[in-house]
């Protein structure tokens, strides 16, 4: 078999082409939960404790004073710009809730699964067998 078509084999497998769907589809939700954090939640949470900005929060390690990060920037300064990473974490922690707020109402909207019929067990040892089977695998006894 050539490489060509090992690779066509492996890429039109089912559990493949699932991930890629996948992946597709999950950065299509990543841009509505983002639209959904920056438009819809940030505005009131920003009228109610002020503007929640931690970007110019940093920390310079050369021992100078700088006004603002962008001056510390500017002078090519060793800086630790933890605001920023402060940032990312309040976002994130935003989009999660977010995204768990939406899958629990899809959840809530969707009837769970009927649950699955308890297995056949065999009436000699108690194991759980094949619907079809004339004889026990375990203990090979006639049903």
């Amino acid at each position: 078999m050539s490489f060509l078509q090992e690779f066509k084999t492996f890429a039109m497998r089912g559990n493949v082409v699932d991930l890629a769907v996948g992946v597709v589809v999950g950065g299509a939700f990543g841009k509505i939960t983002s639209s959904l954090v920056d438009n819809i939640i940030m505005p009131p949470l920003s009228l109610l404790f002020g503007k929640v900005d931690f970007s110019g929060l940093f920390i310079s390690l050369n021992g100078e004073h700088y006004a603002t990060l962008k001056a510390a920037q500017d002078a090519h300064a060793p800086i630790l710009a933890y605001g920023a990473f402060l940032n990312t974490v309040v976002n994130f922690l935003i989009v999660v809730f977010a995204i768990f707020v939406v899958i629990k109402q899809i959840n809530r909207m969707c009837p769970p699964p009927a649950p699955a019929p308890d297995p056949r067990l065999c009436t000699y040892c108690k194991t759980a067998i094949a619907d079809d089977a004339t004889r026990c695998p375990h203990c090979t006894s006639q049903l």
